[in-house]
């Protein structure tokens, strides 16, 4: 181990650091703004204590700004949930109480005593972090995009529940155009089947339904005759969420073409896609969160708990539980699971081990974590053989 270890408790608008020697005493402590100069003054201060290859550093993100920033000056950076970090309070002092100076010394001396405990966090490759932001910022996209058309439905239910019913999705590019046409109750009652069918046509609508039957279902929604004023109101207000859905929806379009082509270029992509059901945009977000290092998990279970379909269980004497766990890479665990849902309608083994699983009593959710937790073995398996799903060396197993 190094002679020195370093704790840095991260924070929006300034960082604490601690320096602590191999006794654990400290050595150093000081405060740096986030800002370019106080990034490199906390880079130059560190290169005083030892070489940054010599230097390694704990803190509790395992990605951002600051992490990049140690990693590209050569520091190993080790990660430490915070769930590890509360647990551990209660070793340095018997209060309850937090500072980010003591959060600081914590990690540096929790890295000095349990060093062997951490595996540090390893760098992406310039690719990797691009998926990454990729897949990340489209969630975050689509989050926004349901808030939106939960707004718009809202607002829709309370003076014309017809337009909001009238497509099965509302934040679909037909819907919207329709709304853009006729905002409000008033501005849709001249509207006939003719005009309708038009419409229609002109947006290249699937057909799943025909003009007559839409132009019914707008018809015998609800009605509520609405003041000039109001209607005036409630015609600005779908106008607006409408026009931020429609450059929304397109610019998620976009957004998912790049995810799948960066996704699809690289080795991992392909091997990923390798697996029944897994898709171009499910493979991308497993990509995403797994990275193109097999290495970075000691072991499949390692993976499988990265993953969150693996149990946590508590035993202490004649209690013992078991259940999901929670302490897990969320979005990993989303990606994963909707995969091996998918996969059961598509392979035969893994129909058969999710049915075993729900005979046993298992709910829907359980049983899929199950068959999830033996598709990140198989995963586990060929990506650190470098080497793509083969369906014939599958044998079924609970």
């Amino acid at each position: 181990m190094s002679e020195f270890t370093v704790g840095l408790d991260w924070g929006a608008r300034e960082h604490s650091v601690c320096v602590v020697d191999a006794s654990g005493r400290v050595r150093a402590r000081w405060r740096v703004p986030h800002d370019r100069e106080g990034l490199e003054r906390l880079l130059r201060d560190l290169r005083h204590v030892a070489d940054p290859s010599e230097l390694p550093i704990a803190i509790e993100r395992p990605s951002g700004l600051l992490v990049d920033t140690l990693m590209d000056a050569g520091h190993p950076v080790i990660a430490i949930h915070p769930n590890i970090v509360k647990a551990c309070r209660a070793r340095y002092r018997a209060s309850n109480s937090k500072s980010d100076d003591a959060d600081a010394f914590l990690l540096a001396d929790l890295l000095r005593t349990d060093h062997h405990r951490f595996t540090p966090v390893r760098p992406r490759s310039d690719e990797m972090r691009a998926i990454r932001a990729l897949a990340r910022a489209r969630n975050d996209l689509l989050r926004q995009q349901i808030m939106l058309t939960n707004q718009l439905r809202a607002h829709l239910e309370n003076g014309f529940p017809g337009g909001a019913g009238i497509f099965a999705d509302l934040s679909s590019p037909i819907a919207l155009a329709f709304l853009q046409h006729y905002p409000t109750l008033a501005s849709s009652r001249g509207l006939g089947e003719k005009r309708l069918q038009a419409f229609l046509s002109k947006h290249a609508y699937c057909g799943r339904r025909s003009a007559s039957e839409l132009l019914a279902r707008l018809r015998a929604a609800p009605e509520r005759q609405l003041g000039e004023h109001e209607d005036a109101a409630a015609r600005n207000i779908t106008l607006a969420l409408t026009s931020v859905l429609h450059t929304l929806g397109e610019r998620l379009t976009l957004l998912t073409r790049a995810l799948e082509h960066a996704s699809s270029e690289t080795a991992i992509g392909q091997l990923v896609m390798s697996f029944p059901r897994t898709g171009r945009l499910n493979a991308a977000q497993i990509v995403a969160e797994l990275g193109e290092d097999p290495h970075r998990f000691a072991d499949r279970d390692h993976l499988a708990s990265e993953a969150g379909v693996a149990p946590a269980t508590r035993a202490s004497g004649k209690s013992h539980h078991v259940s999901s766990r929670y302490a897990c890479n969320k979005r990993l665990k989303n990606a994963i699971t909707t995969w091996a849902n998918n996969s059961r309608h598509a392979d035969p083994w893994a129909k058969a081990l999710y049915d075993r699983a729900r005979a046993r009593g298992h709910r829907h959710p359980h049983a899929t974590r199950i068959l999830a937790r033996s598709w990140t073995r198989i995963l586990y398996a060929c990506w650190r053989d470098g080497t793509p799903y083969d369906p014939t060396l599958t044998t079924p197993r609970g």
